[in-house]
């Protein structure tokens, strides 16, 4: 099955990414994972995205794209694949469908996790990291350290990142409606999309979306 996960940021897609692809028994492919194996490995594609990376513009579609192709001929992708994220620029989806609908793949979705925008906000504006060890987080909400401010394991202050504040989640939300929307819309209209919601415990949600794509 060839699968594309989509959501506003904060829906969850990187720990359902995780679970999904395992219990579909196919790979889990992100676009960072992407570029960073192609950059380490010093391909065409590598160099010609770190150069675009560099200069600090975003790297075009057809490097992602053929970057996502080289991959899916992996034989551990034979089976299809779980991609993360991964929608092209407006006006451009045909590239993406091709890869979703092509070869001999009777099976393909794209997966939308359905998250209210003040729920979004909650869960990203909540968020606080450990100045010691950014691997420590907490949520004032969700995960509350035990003291205000400091971190259960280290003691480290913990604090919220600049990108985490609501006005940047809020702006990240507005890009998100008018640059990936009306992609996911033209997925609607060619019947490929399925809208789960993705609120709940993960293994809830895990198990709505095993359900919904399924039917």
């Amino acid at each position: 099955m060839r699968i594309v996960l989509v959501g506003p940021p904060g829906a969850g897609k990187g720990t359902q990414a995780a679970f999904l692809a395992k219990n579909l028994s196919i790979p889990h492919i992100s676009t960072g994972d992407l570029f960073r194996a192609n950059i380490s490995q010093n391909t065409e594609l590598g160099r010609r995205a770190k150069a675009f990376m560099d200069a600090g513009d975003l790297v075009p579609d057809e490097i992602t794209i053929g970057m996502a192709k080289d991959r899916m001929e992996q034989p551990d992708a034979a089976n299809g694949f779980l991609l993360d994220a991964f929608l092209c620029n407006p006006p451009r989806p045909a590239p993406l469908h091709e890869m979703l609908t092509g070869a001999a793949m009777k099976h393909a979705a794209v997966l939308d996790l359905e998250v209210e925008e003040d729920e979004v906000v909650k869960r990203i504006a909540g968020r606080r990291i450990c100045r010691l060890d950014s691997s420590h987080v907490f949520h004032v909400t969700y995960a509350a350290p035990k003291a205000e401010g400091v971190c259960d394991t280290c003691g480290g202050e913990l604090y919220q990142r600049d990108d985490d504040s609501e006005a940047t989640v809020r702006n990240r939300l507005e890009v998100y409606h008018t640059q990936t929307e009306p992609i996911i819309d033209y997925y609607k209209s060619q019947g490929l999309l399925v809208t789960i919601a993705a609120l709940g415990e993960v293994h809830e949600i895990t198990k709505r979306a095993m359900d919904a794509l399924k039917k």
